[in-house]
C-alpha cells in the first residue's frame, strides 16, 4: 500500500490532519444522530469525495489499497464518519459499473457523495416510457441525509418479460428520508429510511444486480485491465474492512492516552503499572497489527487481479469475505480486551474510546461483514463444498 502517486500522498496526509477534530466532533455526531456538517467539509476539502471518482470526469480514481488507506484514517478519527465515507466512496465506485451516459451524469462534478441500499425488499420498478417508475421503501440507507444520490435495488420487469433484480441511480432530492435512526451505536452514521413514491427513472441509470456483479453493463467503456474492476462484493467488504481497522486504531489510542491515573480501591497509583494493563494493551495492539496484516494479502491479490483484467475465481472471493470476518473479529477482540481493563469512569457517553467500541461492536453486526457468517462462507469451501450464498 505504498504510495506511488502524489494525489493519494495528498489525500491521506490531508485526512490525517483532521483525525483529532473528527475525533473532536463525535459527541456531536451521537447527539444529532447525523455527522456534523464539518465533517462532510473536511472530507470534502480534503478530496475524499474525488477518490473513487474515474481521472476522466476529474477524480483522483485510486486504486483500492489506497482508498482503503484514506478509509481507515478517517476512521480513526470516527467510525461513524467513517462508515458514512466507506458508503458514498464504495458506492461511487459502484457508479462506475453503469454505461458511460450514466458516469457522465453521476460524475458531472469531478466529486460525488452516494449512498446506498441494497436489499430489494417490497421494492419495485415498473417499465414505462424512456425507463421505469419507482416505487419503494429501503432501512439502513447509510449517509442518506448528505447524500446526492441513491442507489437502491428493486425487483424489475425485464423487457423479455423475465423478472430481474437491479439498483437504480436517483437523485436523493426525489425520494423522502425518515427520521427513524434511533440507535445504541452507530448514532452518527444517520443511516435512516427512504422512501420513493412514484418516481421516474431513465432506463440508462439502471443496471441489473447480475450486470454489477460481474461489471458487464452494455455501453460501458471503462472495463477489462483497466486496474479498478475488482468485483462488486470483494469491493465493498474490502472497503469496510478499513473502518474496523481505523476505529480499532482510535480505540486503542484513546485508552493508552487515558492512562496514568490511578486504580480506584487498590494501591496502585499509575494504571500503567498494573501488570494486566500491560498484557491486554499488548494483546489489543497486536490483535490489531494482526488483522492489518491478514488483510493486507486481499488488498494485494484484488489489485493485482483488476490491473490484469483477471475476476477473483469463487473460492478466492469466500477467502476475501473469511479473511474480512476474521479481521473484524480479531479488532473487535482487541477492543474488548481494552475494554475488559477500563474504569468506571470510561462509561462516560462522551468519552472517545467508549464509543469506538460502542461503534465497533455494532458494526459487527452488519449482514455482510458479520464475522460468523462470513467464516461460515470461507469455512464451506475449504471443506470442498460451494459457498452457499451469490453474496462473495
Amino acid at each position: 500500500m505504498s504510495a506511488q502517486e502524489p494525489d493519494f500522498d495528498s489525500v491521506l496526509e490531508a485526512v490525517r490532519e483532521i483525525v483529532p477534530r473528527l475525533r473532536e466532533n463525535g459527541p456531536e455526531a451521537e447527539d444529532r444522530r447525523w455527522i456534523p456538517d464539518e465533517n462532510i467539509e473536511l472530507l470534502e476539502k480534503a478530496g475524499v469525495f474525488r477518490i473513487a471518482v474515474p481521472r476522466r470526469f476529474g477524480g483522483l480514481d485510486l486504486s483500492l489499497p489506497q482508498q482503503y488507506a484514506v478509509l481507515s484514517e478517517i476512521a480513526r478519527g470516527c467510525a461513524s464518519t467513517g462508515w458514512v465515507a466507506v458508503a458514498w466512496v464504495s458506492t461511487a465506485w459502484l457508479a462506475t459499473l453503469y454505461p458511460d451516459v450514466t458516469q457522465e451524469e453521476i460524475f458531472a462534478t469531478g466529486q460525488v457523495r452516494i449512498s446506498g441500499a441494497f436489499t430489494a425488499g417490497g421494492s419495485t420498478l415498473v417499465p414505462t416510457e424512456g425507463g421505469y417508475r419507482l416505487n419503494g421503501t429501503w432501512r439502513f440507507n447509510t449517509g442518506c441525509r448528505g447524500a446526492e444520490w441513491d442507489l437502491v435495488a428493486a425487483t424489475v420487469e425485464l423487457p423479455d418479460g423475465t423478472v430481474d433484480e437491479a439498483y437504480a441511480l436517483v437523485p436523493m432530492s426525489e425520494l423522502s428520508i425518515a427520521d427513524d435512526w434511533h440507535v445504541s451505536a452507530t448514532s452518527g452514521t444517520g443511516s435512516s429510511t427512504t422512501t420513493a413514491r412514484d418516481v421516474f427513472v431513465p432506463a440508462h441509470r439502471l443496471v441489473t444486480v447480475g450486470e454489477a456483479l460481474t461489471g458487464t453493463a452494455e455501453g460501458r467503456s471503462n472495463s477489462g485491465a483497466t486496474g479498478r474492476d475488482y468485483g462488486l462484493l470483494s469491493m465493498v467488504i474490502s472497503e469496510s474492512v478499513a473502518i474496523y481497522l481505523g476505529a480499532a486504531k482510535g480505540a486503542y489510542e484513546t485508552f493508552v492516552e487515558g492512562l496514568g491515573r490511578p486504580i480506584a480501591y487498590t494501591t496502585w497509583e499509575d494504571q500503567r503499572e498494573h501488570p494486566l494493563t500491560q498484557h491486554q494493551v499488548a494483546v489489543a495492539e497486536n490483535r490489531i497489527a494482526a488483522a492489518e496484516a491478514l488483510f493486507a494479502g486481499q488488498l494485494t491479490l484484488l489489485q493485482e487481479r483488476a490491473d490484469v483484467g483477471e475476476p477473483l475465481t469463487d473460492t478466492e472471493k469466500a477467502t476475501v469475505r473469511g479473511r474480512a470476518g476474521h479481521a473484524i473479529q480479531l479488532v473487535n477482540e482487541a477492543v474488548e480486551a481494552l475494554n475488559s481493563v477500563s474504569s468506571a469512569s470510561s462509561l462516560a457517553r462522551k468519552g472517545h474510546f467508549r464509543r469506538f467500541r460502542r461503534d465497533i461492536e455494532a458494526l459487527t453486526l452488519h449482514g455482510l461483514m458479520n464475522p460468523n457468517m462470513s467464516l461460515e462462507v470461507h469455512g464451506r469451501v475449504l471443506v470442498g463444498l460451494d459457498p452457499g450464498t451469490p453474496y462473495i
